[in-house]
Formats: structure tokens, C-alpha cells, sequence
């Protein structure tokens, strides 16, 4: 992977106090041309409650058809459904595509949720899957967790501990009454992705898109230390990556990495006052990960993040990186709408419009003249739509649903 860092100001007055905002961003190399790609071990983990019954389970099974019809002879499939009760539905091993569309095609609605007996055995079928390629669980609910374990903490535990097993988690929440936190929790804690079809009708695309990503995963497991140097203190990381202390600095967990793509993780950091002239390093930033496909290893690279310690006069005279400053706009617009949603579930409407309403002030003052000016713009028009949902009668289920992954979205964005 190609690794770059790109700061804000690289000019730093001398014997002055400064919060530097930091980007690194990360490109995963292409898939290699007529190269085989590793095997795919897959467990799609169906709701088939009470709340499923109609449209909504017959695309659930459509999507799982998707994958039985489009699974290459190497790949291996289970399928797990669950409502009070779990069900094996598909076992895990190599594909008998007709019995396995079958199978699939004989589930039928039940009771209650008991989401995480329906992921647990979706972990138990790739917990001893052969680790040749990508092993992922895809975890499709319309509702609450109400049945086995509930709590959103110890769902995302869990997630996180199958990461250790090389299992990742991907979920697919349907409607407007299923808990978004906690779906988005647990593909965070297990370093997969959190998507939502506010209807039935936008399933297909999303599994597929999901599909397709896994047939270009290059490299796993992809995680970034941050090690700031001496008295240099780290203020805060402003994308939404799931993140634990560790010695020294503290580790962004960035999960899979897709041919081509380029992920950014931009950071605040406080650095003291520099007393002399000349270079200094900051901070070391250590990215790790798991190359997958023909030649599968572990990969670490470090990159050093430094400044340059320079007069007042000539720290004023030098600009700014246009392009870190408009991510970092971005992404503050980001948290602006998180902290909306936020001051809105506790009542306090008038405080989430005004949070709104400065994110797109804020976004509009720095568009002129910006090389992202359309995207810049399109965010505070975006801001101004939503700023009316701030509203008792207007902010719904499916209002919180539509901001909590929009703002997800935004934080932890990719390009290719």
C-alpha cells in the first residue's frame, strides 16, 4: 500500500504553540491482472422474525441468492437464519449451488430476534474455515435484538473478538425499526461494513455492491498507529474508525482495503513550542496489514510526519494545503450533523438546526476559490435539507436512520 502524509501547515512559527492537522492517506494497490483471486468463505445471517414476513424476507432471500448464484466452485457458503430460534439453513463447505437456492428458498417468517444466535452461528460455521482468503459474515435484520444477548456493547464485543479469528462482519439493516447503533457497532467492532436499505427495493444493489468489494479485497486488517514524538500530544482523530490506546500513540483500525481505493485518516495533533529553527519530526505513523491474494504476508511501513520550524514572518507568508483543509471541513460537517442527531434525541431542536446551520455556514465561507467548491457546496445544501427534519414532528426513525449513515458515510468515505 502507498502510503502519503499531507499536512495542513508544514510551516510552523518557532517558539510558538500549534495544532497541526495531519492526512494520511492510504491507496491500495490494484488487483493483479489474470491473477486467481484467493477463495471467498462466506455465512449470510438472515432475520426471518415476525417483522420480516412479506417483502422484506423474500429480498433477504433474493440477496442471499445473489451470492449462491454468483459464488465461483473454489468458495464456500453457509447460510444461517434465525428468529427465536436459529436455523442452518445452508452448512458451511464447498457450493452445491442448486441445493443451496433451494434451501434458501424454504425460509419462512417466525417470532422474535435472537440476532446474535443467528451471528454466532454464522461464526461458528468460518471459525475453522481454511484462512486461504477473505472469511466474512453478512448479518441482514429488520429489527431489535430481543432474544440472546441484547446489549449493543457486548454485540460489538463479539464482533470484534471474531476479528481475532479472521472473521469480519458486514451489516445490512433494513427499514426504520431496526437499532442502528448497533449494526453499525458491530460491522465497526468487526472491521466490515454497516449499510441501510431504508426499503426493500434498495437490498439488491447494496449486497451487491458488498459482493463486489470482496472480489477486490486486497488486504486486510489494515490498521494505522500514531506515535506522536516527545512532548507532541495527539488532540483527536475526526474520522469515525473504531480506535484503542496503545503504547505510545493509539491504533486506527481502517478493516479491508479494496483494489485501488484510497482511504484518508486525517488527525489533530498539539505540538509545543519548537525552540529552534530547522526540521523536526512529530510524530511516526506505523501502518500494518495482510496482503491477500497470490502472495499473502504481513506488510508494516513507517512514515514520519515533520514540520518545519521557520520564522513568524515566513510561517504567515506560506498557505495552507487547500485539499487537508477542505477534508477537515468535511469532516467537521460531519460531526456537526452527528452532534444535531444527537442534541435532537434529547429534545433540544432549536440547538441541532443551529448546529446545522454553522457546519454549512462554515462549508459555504470556504467554497469560493476551493478546487472542491461543487462538493463543498452540495454538503451545505445537504445541511440545509436536514436542518428542517430537526424537529419534533418531523424527526422520525428513518430521519435518525438517514443522518446517522449519511454522516457515517461522510467520516469514513473512500475513493477510487
Amino acid at each position: 500500500m502507498k502510503a502519503t502524509i499531507r499536512l495542513e501547515h508544514e510551516l510552523l512559527a518557532v517558539e510558538t504553540e500549534h495544532e497541526v492537522n495531519a492526512m494520511l492517506e492510504l491507496t491500495a494497490p490494484s488487483a493483479p491482472d489474470g491473477a486467481q483471486r484467493p477463495p471467498l468463505s462466506l455465512a449470510v445471517v438472515i432475520d426471518r422474525s415476525g417483522s420480516m414476513a412479506g417483502p422484506k424476507l423474500e429480498v433477504a432471500k433474493e440477496c442471499a441468492a445473489f451470492v449462491i448464484r454468483r459464488l465461483a466452485p473454489g468458495d464456500r457458503l453457509a447460510v444461517v437464519s434465525y428468529d427465536d430460534d436459529v436455523q442452518l439453513v445452508v452448512p458451511f463447505g464447498s457450493l452445491d449451488r442448486k441445493a443451496a437456492l433451494q434451501a434458501v428458498a424454504g425460509i419462512h417468517s417466525g417470532g422474535s430476534t435472537n440476532l446474535s444466535g443467528g451471528w454466532l452461528l454464522g461464526l461458528e460455521q468460518l471459525r475453522h474455515a481454511p484462512a486461504d482468503g477473505p472469511r466474512r459474515i453478512l448479518l441482514l435484520s429488520d429489527g431489535q435484538a430481543n432474544v440472546g444477548i441484547v446489549d449493543r456493547f457486548e454485540l460489538a464485543k463479539l464482533a470484534g473478538s471474531a476479528v481475532g479469528a479472521g472473521v469480519g462482519t458486514t451489516t445490512i439493516g433494513f427499514g426504520d425499526g431496526f437499532d442502528e447503533e448497533l449494526m453499525t457497532g458491530m460491522a465497526d467492532a468487526g472491521q466490515g461494513r454497516g449499510y441501510y436499505a431504508a426499503s426493500p427495493d434498495e437490498a439488491p444493489g447494496i449486497f451487491a455492491q458488498e459482493f463486489e468489494g470482496l472480489l477486490a479485497l486486497v488486504a486486510q486488517n489494515v490498521g494505522v498507529e500514531i506515535r506522536p514524538s516527545g512532548a507532541v500530544q495527539m488532540l483527536g482523530v475526526l474520522n469515525d474508525h473504531p480506535n484503542v490506546p496503545v503504547a505510545g500513540g493509539v491504533l486506527i483500525q481502517l478493516g479491508d482495503a479494496f483494489a485501488d481505493e484510497t482511504r484518508r485518516v486525517v488527525f489533530t495533533l498539539h505540538v509545543p513550542n519548537l525552540a529552534s529553527l530547522g526540521v523536526a519530526k512529530v510524530a511516526d505513523l506505523v501502518v500494518r496489514y495482510a496482503s491477500v491474494g497470490e502472495q499473502v504476508g504481513l506488510h508494516e511501513v513507517t512514515v514520519p510526519v515533520m514540520v518545519n520550524a521557520v520564522s513568524a514572518d515566513e510561517a504567515a507568508a506560506a498557505g495552507a494545503d487547500a485539499e487537508v483543509v477542505e477534508e477537515v471541513l468535511i469532516l467537521r460537517a460531519a460531526r456537526a450533523q452527528e452532534a444535531a442527531m444527537r442534541l435532537a434525541d434529547e429534545g433540544r431542536f432549536d440547538e441541532a438546526q443551529s448546529s446545522l446551520r454553522q457546519a454549512a455556514g462554515a462549508l459555504r465561507a470556504a467554497a469560493p476559490g476551493s478546487a472542491k467548491a461543487a462538493e463543498l457546496l452540495d454538503q451545505a445544501e445537504r445541511m440545509d435539507m436536514v436542518e428542517p427534519m430537526m424537529a419534533p414532528a418531523a424527526y422520525t426513525s428513518a430521519t435518525r436512520k438517514q443522518m446517522h449513515y449519511e454522516q457515517r458515510h461522510r467520516k469514513n468515505r473512500t475513493t477510487r
